[in-house]
């Protein structure tokens, strides 16, 4: 295990790996046992610009290759995930302290996504347009956008780095990566080694291993990049925004989220509550599409919370290593004590306690609150842990007044006898995604992928990739004569 991270911890810059330049080593932790993974000496911005100036000498040759030779590498990488899957499942664990149902979630992702991804290399289409000037015809064609800056995040590191780097590859771009720091081997370097492996050519897939520390925006300010996809939080996703925006670059934000799950009266209780406990503590509820709030209706609240707090004391909570947890440490003891402090401040502002988790190091055991003040924080924030919030409500009018009362808008479930009720319900709640009588957390190739308000701006998946990595090139041709004024 610790060979596969040594092996790792390195930049990979145009299609070499060396150490960064920095003054400073970026330490990868192992969260639940605190050992030491890796120590990966920090790119800095002129390591950024030769990751940017090798992506761009690359990809014009990319562009022009054959897309069915394009997509043989994504086949090729598809293969090496299936027969690697162990190695890379234990690197999951490890790294970022995944349980190992939630690494095979991971992994069934990843590779559901290489699939579209050779599909992908063969779907942008031109057109021929019809001109009002005779003797012209007008074509528009898909072309590549070029390169293609990724800031990827920790909790599903592998996958949404994979996301999108290699539909962006895959479209003819080269890519700049710049993964989560405490996931630099899963959400970077294990990313290019595989598609080195797979038979990438050189320079147009660079990870930068750096923090903002180091080189403040450069990963976004440099002119090379004309596309900025980013996944995080919402606060840096503004930040991101602003500044692509102030060089007329575009950006793809995939943010936070405070997903609402709802329960109306004639729900199977047994079935909304095992997709409510899903959707609340899958990764520890380090999760954007997480059920941060249960929506109870008021005649169904108590016999739904009791179904619900017997199910999370079967939870087990421990070494993610072991195949019977379900919930494994938070990224790292900071986070723990973060969560930690957002149930106290919810606590002292009036919110009753059904159930009181404990923290130990990184591991934090779930909590359940109810009986919350309207007008509380944690209503409106996105809680990055294991805490369920139980909120009852009175009739459908009053659960789409609180499920659309906070700043996000990324997914959502309803659970309703009636399929047909569900979805009027959902048709009003403000939010990219939602999801009837099933959990919040979804992912699949074809489907457009993104949030509403603060969760983010632009999709991801399938035709909306195309959207997101290529631009369109009107060329005209004139078979005859135009006649000019002048």
């Amino acid at each position: 295990m610790s060979s596969h991270f040594a092996e790792l911890s390195h930049q990979y810059i145009d299609g070499e790996w060396k150490p960064g330049s920095g003054s400073w080593d970026i330490i990868d932790f192992n969260p639940y046992t605190g050992e030491k993974l890796a120590a990966i000496t920090v790119a800095t911005a002129g390591e950024v610009d030769l990751a940017y100036r090798a992506a761009e000498r690359a990809q014009a040759d990319w562009a022009a290759t054959n897309p069915y030779t394009r997509r043989l590498v994504f086949e090729r990488a598809l293969r090496l995930v299936e027969e690697r899957e162990a190695e890379i499942t234990d690197m999951l664990v490890a790294e970022l302290g995944g349980t190992r149902l939630k690494a095979a979630f991971e992994l069934h992702l990843a590779k559901e996504f290489l699939r579209e991804s050779v599909q992908l290399a063969l779907r942008p289409e031109g057109r021929i347009l019809p001109s009002p000037v005779d003797g012209k015809e007008n074509r528009v064609y898909r072309v590549p956008v070029g390169v293609v800056g990724v800031i990827s995040p920790f909790n599903f590191p592998f996958f949404l780095s994979l996301k999108s780097v290699a539909p962006a590859l895959a479209l003819g771009n080269a890519v700049v990566l710049k993964p989560h720091q405490n996931t630099p081997v899963c959400g970077g370097t294990l990313v290019a080694k595989l598609l080195e492996d797979a038979g990438l050519p050189a320079g147009l897939l660079n990870v930068v291993v750096t923090d903002i520390a180091e080189i403040g925006d450069a990963l976004l300010t440099h002119p090379v990049p004309k596309v900025v996809s980013f996944t995080g939080s919402d606060r840096t996703g503004k930040h991101v925004a602003a500044v692509c925006a102030g060089r007329l670059k575009q950006t793809v934000l995939e943010l936070g989220g405070n997903s609402a799950l709802i329960v109306l009266d004639d729900a199977d209780l047994d079935y909304a509550v095992d997709a409510a406990v899903f959707s609340r503590f899958v990764d520890q509820g380090q999760v954007c599409m997480a059920a941060n709030r249960v929506l109870v209706d008021r005649s169904v609240e108590a016999e739904f919370t009791e179904k619900f707090l017997a199910k999370v004391r079967t939870l087990r909570v421990g070494d993610p290593a072991d195949p019977a947890t379900h919930i494994g440490p938070l990224i790292s003891p900071q986070q723990a004590r973060a969560v930690e402090a957002v149930v106290d401040q919810a606590v002292a502002g009036g919110a009753t306690v059904l159930l009181r988790g404990t923290a130990e190091g990184s591991l934090v055991s779930p909590t359940v609150l109810t009986g919350i003040p309207a007008d509380a924080p944690v209503l409106g924030q996105e809680v990055f842990g294991p805490v369920a919030l139980i909120v009852p409500f009175d009739g459908e009018d009053d659960a789409v007044r609180i499920a659309n009362d906070t700043p996000y808008g990324l997914s959502g479930a309803v659970h309703a006898g009636d399929v047909d009720r569900g979805v009027r319900v959902a048709q009003r709640i403000h939010t990219g995604m939602i999801h009837i009588n099933d959990g919040t957390v979804h992912d699949e190739p074809i489907v457009p992928f993104g949030g509403e308000k603060h969760s983010g701006v632009g999709r991801l998946n399938g035709d909306a990739m195309i959207e997101a990595f290529t631009t369109r090139k009107w060329i005209s041709i004139q078979y005859g004569r135009t006649t000019f004024p002048f």
